[in-house]
């Protein structure tokens, strides 16, 4: 259930409040209604023990996709696998890997709808009430996958007045963002919303030429075509009723932004790739739910039933240049095509009393996944599956006994999975005394996981065959993993005063094993060493919330104990003729620990003038016990800190609103983040580390009193260059962050 809180219509009030919902809360959020969802369960928000960060949702509709949301949360960050795969990592927890099948640890919900890969946790942000960031383990009210915290996205709702808006931002590299929306009351009892967006963008990252022999198209750099739509419908036949259908689509058509290899003397936003990796981007994202919401007197009943899915047709440069140390014969490309369903149900029935809150559920999920996997070197002949030359790996995976005299061209892995899942969860709290409450919650979760695959190559002649590297058996085979766990969470809030909460609590969580995804080499890649385990979080927090006034202070503290982090590591395989061997595979370091600090504030010093500040201290260590079978594992990553985990990350947010006469006021705001360096993988390597970087974001705006707004707008103005994730291959490649960019806005409000 929802928890709706109601202000005084004052905006510098709103975000005094608001701050009050956690440790690390702030918001930018307008009107008189806040709705906070993170509980499901209606309370109060400045009584939550509850590390949430609310975000509002017309800043997130100028970001090109969800992974910006890391520029706005202290202690989030972000890593964009292939371009467009989004891992969120939540106080350094969350694995870093570019498969489709490894689910993140930050789980993410779209309006409510589990989004269970992270082909599907980068969406296209448009007509957005908030966004929401739960920070630590929340095994109990989110279950899988959220190890690290969880990600609401809560689109606009409609209502009973005709209000809608239509906003343009036109800026360099030719950008064009297009957002709408409209409320349209149909009757007493029903009401729709329509919004939509569009974004296209021209290459931002040069591509140079640095190879006189290989021509480097402008459109290796990337270019954005997408658009989505949505149509929310609300049925409320009585007071105690309420009905919300969503149906919503979006699709991807632009050119994913090739890496930069590392062996590359190239400037600052510039790449180098030649035309044979260029490919074009066929992505489509669907879904529809049904939420039906029920008064019974004292007793709350919701029941949320959801379909969603994508297809996916892309590809890329594989390593990174016009042609490896000078070789053109070395190039690799690669190429996805991917489907994907999942039907899901939940049902929660809760009850608020004077002295106690309940709350019981349970969740059914079922999802269905394909994905063909395509490595090949040179100009594709889509029919016959090879290029012009053979990718450097194909012949290493023929094997003992080849099928044919020619010579192995391109590599496939077709794996399919499917995955289900049931839970049963509860989130309780009752008073002890007049000040202190106790909450309490749990879930118990069961998951069967079936994984079937083969990898093949394509030899010069069209001879088709299973890859058998080593000589370990055919690529083909299938697996099951079964799964029961209990997760959930104990709590204190003790209230001080009305305007002091004090809270103590410990949560924990889990994400899920699996298949590996990628190349399926031989007939290990499906045996029980070829997987990988469920890794989990137990993490102990302890807080305080006040505010004086305007100002308003949170700070936290918090230990986490992550075991069997999911990360690429040596695994060694038993042969059966007694012997064994070692393969670089996603599987299970044993054990890391999370550390830190956080601290944020919000302080009105004079009407119309918001200050807003964060900070997040984290340390973080991977502890790695010698095995003599591995010995290599302990080497390189004991003592190592996580991926993604800077040891420091600030935000501020300014925001100035005055008048200028009596139809006309202005409007500056600015906003940045800061995070030191940290490591792009689990192995700690120098070479793979980005250095500290700053992003400044600005804009200045003219209201109208007729609902128009006029602007000029500014992002990344320090024009740092950054990584946002990275892989080996030859060499290390790198995928960029956007350069500074910059334009004006046009928007009109009724």
């Amino acid at each position: 259930m929802t928890k709706r809180l109601r202000l005084i219509h004052s905006a510098p009030l709103s975000l005094s409040l608001l701050m009050l919902a956690a440790p690390t809360a702030f918001a930018q959020l307008e009107g008189d209604e806040v709705i906070v969802t993170a509980t499901k369960i209606e309370k109060s928000v400045q009584d939550l023990g509850l590390s949430v960060t609310v975000i509002d949702g017309e800043s997130l509709s100028e970001l090109n996709g969800a992974e910006e949301l890391s520029q706005k949360v202290p202690g989030l960050q972000a890593a964009v696998a292939n371009g467009s795969q989004v891992a969120f990592q939540i106080r350094g927890i969350g694995a870093v890997d570019h498969q489709a099948l490894t689910p993140t640890a930050a789980a993410v919900y779209v309006d409510g709808v589990y989004q269970a890969t992270n082909v599907q946790t980068s969406p296209l942000l448009f007509d957005i009430e908030r966004a929401e960031v739960l920070k630590g383990p929340q095994g109990s009210l989110y279950g899988r996958n959220a190890s690290s915290g969880a990600i609401n996205f809560n689109s606009v709702l409609p209502g009973q007045e005709k209000t809608g808006y239509l906003s343009s931002e036109f800026g360099n590299f030719e950008r064009i963002n297009l957002n709408a929306g409209a409320t349209l009351p149909v009757s007493d009892i029903f009401s729709l919303r329509l919004s939509g967006r569009y974004l296209s963008q021209e290459p931002a990252l040069d591509n140079v030429v640095t190879n006189p022999d290989v021509t480097a198209p402008e459109i290796g750099g990337g270019k954005k075509d997408e658009f989505g739509l949505r149509a929310i419908g609300r049925i409320t036949p009585s007071d105690q009723t309420e009905i919300l259908l969503n149906v919503h689509y979006a699709e991807d058509n632009g050119i994913n932004t090739a890496p930069l290899n590392d062996s590359l003397d190239v400037g600052r936003h510039e790449i180098s790739v030649g035309p044979d990796g260029i490919q074009d981007t066929d992505n489509a994202f669907y879904g529809a739910s049904a939420q039906l919401r029920q008064n019974f007197g004292n007793l709350d009943f919701v029941s949320l039933t959801a379909y969603t899915g994508y297809s996916q047709n892309y590809g890329f440069d594989f390593d990174g240049t016009p042609a490896p140390f000078g070789i053109s014969t070395l190039n690799s490309n690669l190429r996805y095509d991917r489907d994907f369903t999942q039907v899901s149900q939940e049902f929660r029935l809760s009850h608020v009393g004077e002295s106690a809150e309940w709350m019981i559920g349970a969740y059914l999920e079922a999802e269905d996944f394909d994905q063909e996997y395509l490595i090949y070197c040179g100009p594709l002949d889509p029919v016959a599956l090879i290029g012009t030359c053979s990718y450097v790996g194909a012949p290493g995976r023929v094997g003992p006994s080849p099928r044919s005299d020619g010579t192995a061209f391109s590599l496939q892995s077709l794996i399919t999975q499917s995955r289900k899942t049931a839970a049963l969860f509860t989130y309780n709290s009752f008073d002890i005394t007049d000040r202190l409450e106790a909450v309490i919650g749990g879930r118990l979760s069961y998951e069967n996981i079936q994984g079937r695959g083969e990898g093949r190559h394509y030899f010069d002649d069209g001879t088709l065959s299973l890859n058998n590297r080593d000589g370990l058996g055919l690529a083909i085979g299938d697996n099951e993993i079964k799964d029961t766990r209990l997760s959930g969470n104990l709590g204190l809030n003790y209230h001080v005063s009305d305007d002091t909460l004090l809270y103590a609590s410990f949560a924990n969580g889990y994400k899920s094993g699996g298949f590996n995804g990628e190349v399926i080499n031989n007939a290990t890649h499906f045996s029980d060493e070829g997987l990988f385990g469920a890794e989990t979080v137990n993490a102990f927090e302890l807080g305080s919330k006040l505010t004086r006034g305007s100002l308003t202070f949170n700070l936290a503290g918090f230990y986490q104990f992550y075991d069997s982090p999911q990360a690429r590591i040596f695994v060694p395989f038993d042969l059966e003729s007694g012997g064994s061997f070692t393969s670089n595979s996603l599987s299970n370091l044993d054990k890391a620990t999370s550390y830190g600090v956080e601290a944020e504030g919000h302080w009105t010093p004079v009407e119309g003038l918001d200050l807003n500040g964060g900070v997040t201290w984290l340390q973080t260590e991977i502890q790695q016990d010698e095995d003599p079978n591995v010995p290599q594992n302990a080497d390189i990553f004991d003592g190592n800190a996580l991926p993604f985990a800077s040891e420091f990350s600030a935000i501020f947010s300014a925001s100035y609103q005055w008048p200028l006469s009596n139809n006309l006021s202005a409007k500056l705001s600015g906003s940045g983040k800061y995070q030191s360096d940290f490591f792009l993988d689990a192995e700690g390597l120098e070479t793979r580390k980005q250095e500290g970087y700053e992003t400044l974001d600005a804009s200045a705006d003219l209201l109208f009193r007729n609902g128009i707004e006029v602007g000029v707008w500014g992002r990344n103005l320090s024009n740092s260059d950054y990584a946002v994730s990275g892989y080996g291959f030859i060499g290390y490649n790198t995928f960029r962050g956007q350069p500074r960019t910059y334009g004006i806005a046009l928007k009109y409000s009724y």
